[in-house]
């Protein structure tokens, strides 16, 4: 018999009582965060982080549950953070409910089934969310509940840091032929500028929109929405200042909105390869802007340096095929389809498993 076992059949022989949510945590709805200044605070939408900001809409514990959008996204939050419109956050009772105990019931609710709005953008309401009912054993049941599940997301934890250090690892061989192909051209250098066609957006950060339609290019590496495009072509993004600067490219081929200090850089197809243009960037970008950027408080790029950047310029024949090759090979060590993956989605599937068992109480009747 499990420690478990043993705790249910001593401390609630004959079930446990279910609650309705809203009597256990109340839901808190989110707020726009444009007005504040940057920081160290997560801002939560129903994708996750968006940003960070300088103040918090709560401290946490907290079981963030969403409202639109990613419905079936469901964050534990210890410690101060701000939440969007997108996402509610839970004050939860601790003298009735672990916070960790009630984030891995919610997990295992499912709340993508409880949609009340339509595929498209779905959605759910506090009234849908208060009514779920909450299995409530004694709090040293728990507790325990807690220590087993939490042991496996901790293992998973172990395992994505494993995976993280051989995908580093690849991208450094990635790196090392990409590197020696391009440095083997013998062709003349030509200038940016009579290659592609260079500018910056119109957008600011505050303009996104959590679950929007379309990509809306910033400086981070990771893209924000927005409901309007501004261009529909293939392209290269990059970041005008920032943190990202000389490292951040985004290889775009469609509709997208972009920051009015990232830049776009269109090449011109009858004399420059958008993708091999991309392997080129990634190669050298980096260096020739750190000996040329200008830097205040902050490292930042003038369209000239853009437009003087040396590409090397072999036929298009030639660019095609070292495009092609260089896309094999990035495929080919960032394949993260074998190995530690496969191991990372049997241990959800385990943590699944146990979860399901262990929060699969009978319930108490009066």
């Amino acid at each position: 018999m499990s420690r478990i076992d043993e705790l249910i059949e001593r401390l609630c022989p004959d079930g446990v009582e279910f609650r309705e949510l809203k009597s256990v945590a109340k839901i808190v709805g989110g707020r726009d965060y444009k007005e504040f200044g940057e920081g160290e605070i997560p801002v939560y939408g129903s994708g996750g982080i968006m940003t960070y900001v300088d103040t918090a809409a709560y401290e946490g514990p907290s079981v963030l549950l969403p409202r639109k959008g990613s419905i079936s996204n469901i964050f534990y939050v210890d410690g101060p953070f701000w939440n969007v419109d997108t996402i509610f956050y839970t004050e939860i009772d601790e003298s009735l409910i672990n916070p960790r105990y009630f984030y891995h019931v919610m997990l295992n609710e499912h709340i993508e089934k409880l949609n009340t709005a339509n595929a498209a953008r779905p959605a759910l309401t506090r009234k849908v969310l208060d009514a779920i009912r909450i299995p409530v054993p004694p709090m040293e049941v728990q507790e325990e509940i807690v220590r087993v599940l939490d042991s496996f997301a901790e293992l998973e934890a172990e395992l994505e840091a494993e995976l993280e250090a051989e995908l580093e690892a690849r991208k450094a061989q990635y790196a090392f032929y990409r590197n020696r192909m391009l440095d083997d051209i013998t062709a003349d250098e030509v200038p940016l500028s009579k290659l592609a066609a260079i500018g910056t957006g119109s957008h600011d950060t505050k303009d996104a929109i959590d679950g929007a339609e379309y990509a809306f290019y910033a400086r981070g590496t990771l893209p924000l929405r927005l409901n309007t495009y501004d261009f529909d072509e293939t392209a290269v993004i990059t970041a005008g200042d920032g943190a990202g600067v000389g490292k951040v490219f985004h290889y775009v081929d469609g509709k997208y909105a972009l920051h009015q200090r990232a830049y776009r850089m269109v090449p011109n197809k009858e004399l420059l390869d958008s993708r091999f243009f991309f392997h080129v960037l990634n190669a050298h970008f980096y260096d020739y802007i750190m000996t040329n950027c200008v830097s205040s408080s902050v490292a930042s790029i003038r369209k000239k340096m853009l437009d003087n950047f040396p590409i090397p310029l072999p036929s298009l024949e030639e660019q095609r095929q070292i495009a092609t090759d260089l896309d094999k090979f990035d495929a080919l060590v960032n394949d993260i389809t074998q190995g530690l993956p496969a191991e990372i989605e049997a241990r959800r599937k385990q943590y699944a498993y146990y979860r399901d068992r262990l929060l699969a109480f009978k319930e108490k009747t009066a």
